[in-house]
């Protein structure tokens, strides 16, 4: 039973759930259908206002072609099991969602593509090593893992920026949640600051509620 514990289940599970969705899809229409992506709940602009605020979770679940669910898997299998194994399992869990939703959000204020993809919640995983490197700035092991991520992130908004397609706006939201709700949580070997909990808190919040009205007001 304690082996069990100290497995990253979460990551194993979340992956597993991804690629059930993916090979559904494959089979109900196609994963790169415009039609299927957004009946399986896509983000799409127009249904979020309409109410359809789900649309901010099911995305994290969904990916348009293999090369996509291939890349994403990849980076979850193994950024996840470190992240499970440093912040635990519920810990880890709510880094995952909450950055997926930041992710979400950022896309839903500042673009009006159809999209979809773990990536926002991927990038939150690296925001929460970002917040390890600050908190835990004397232990050298944790910071030269920051520094490396810190490195993949730069090189991911970089090809972001030069690569069409790409979901920027997500993919900076899910770093920033990641970032915050990583102070929120506290990590399981070490108390984190209260005063940096409550004020991360309230970041999320705010910046999670004008996210949606930029989103809610947008004429694109």
């Amino acid at each position: 039973m304690s082996n069990l514990r100290n497995q990253p289940y979460i990551t194993y599970g979340l992956l597993i759930i991804m690629v059930v969705v993916f090979a559904i899809m494959s089979v109900m229409g196609g994963t790169e259908n415009p039609v299927t992506l957004v009946e399986f709940g896509a983000k799409y602009n127009p249904l979020i206002r309409a109410g359809e605020y789900w649309r901010l979770i099911t995305p994290m679940f969904i990916h348009i072609g293999f090369t996509h669910i291939l890349m994403n898997g990849i980076t979850l299998y193994f950024i996840g099991q470190y992240v499970e194994q440093l912040f635990g399992h519920w810990r880890f869990a709510v880094i995952f969602f909450v950055s997926g939703i930041m992710g979400n959000l950022g896309s839903f204020a500042f673009t009006d593509s159809l999209s979809a993809g773990a990536s926002t919640a991927i990038f939150g995983l690296f925001g929460a090593f970002m917040m390890l490197g600050e908190s835990f700035s004397k232990n050298p092991a944790i910071v030269s893992m920051a520094k490396t991520f810190l490195l993949f992130i730069v090189l991911n908004i970089g090809t972001d920026i030069f690569v069409s397609g790409i979901d920027i706006a997500g993919h900076l939201g899910g770093l920033v949640g990641g970032f915050l709700v990583a102070y929120v949580t506290g990590v399981g070997f070490s108390k984190t600051s209260q005063t940096k909990r409550i004020i991360s808190a309230i970041m999320l919040v705010v910046i999670a509620l004008v996210l949606f009205t930029i989103g809610m007001r947008a004429k694109f």
